[in-house]
């Protein structure tokens, strides 16, 4: 099987792009679904978070309470880490146990795991391809200030605190840029898929992670 990696920043339609490819036949991780996860109750990561951070992060239906836990994390990068460190683990674990049973009963197929912080986190490593999604800066923004109805110095910090756009390019495989909207997406996101079939059928027969062949949709990462 093919293992794809999906990110992008704030606002720019990844969750479009995501969307897109499972309608094509790519199987897809929600990486937030998976985080969700692994704190239910009687979980591990539960349990590790409320040891870590206190019994007051656990609400008396035994949830995790994510606005006390993230009170205590936001602005702090020291905790924040502590935090990810704690669950990160447990969640690549469960990403790459559900890849595993995919390919098992589809070894040509294509695997996408959909995450917001596949570089951050390194996590990029574990993907024969990488798709980075982005758009113009200006488009970002205004994205971003309707769709949480933020102001734009509000909207500007939440950008501001993440990986710019062009750092993350220069880990694609391949770049969908929705700038030009949902049509225009979605036919990018198509090419790009057809790309990734042509690589699937290969991995199917042998090893995985062949070399890239420059796409239309955009490609970085091989000309580094």
């Amino acid at each position: 099987m093919l293992r794809v990696g999906l990110t992008g920043s704030i606002a720019v339609g990844k969750s479009f792009v995501s969307q897109v490819l499972a309608e094509l036949g790519c199987r897809v991780i929600d990486a937030d679904e998976v985080a969700r996860r692994v704190v239910e109750p009687g979980r591990q990561g539960l349990r590790l978070v409320a040891e870590a951070f206190g019994a007051e992060v656990v609400k008396e239906d035994g949830t995790l309470d994510r606005a006390k836990l993230g009170a205590l994390v936001f602005g702090d990068e020291e905790r924040r880490a502590l935090l990810n460190s704690l669950l990160h683990p447990l969640i690549i674990a469960a990403q790459d146990e559900q890849l595993r049973r995919w390919e098992e009963s589809d070894p040509r197929g294509i695997g996408v795991v959909d995450a917001a912080l596949l570089i951050e986190s390194g996590g990029y490593k574990r993907f024969d391809k990488m798709i980075v999604v982005h758009c113009r800066p200006e488009v970002q923004l205004e994205r971003l200030m309707n769709r949480n109805n933020l102001s734009r110095e509000e909207a500007e910090r939440r950008i501001a605190a993440q990986m710019p756009q062009e750092e993350k390019l220069r880990y694609a495989d391949f770049a969908v840029d929705t700038t030009g909207g949902f049509e225009d997406a979605r036919a990018l996101t198509e090419e790009v898929y057809g790309a990734l079939r042509t690589f699937a059928a290969a991995a199917g027969e042998g090893p995985r992670g062949l070399p890239l062949k420059t796409s239309s949709a955009g490609s970085a990462r091989d000309s580094e």
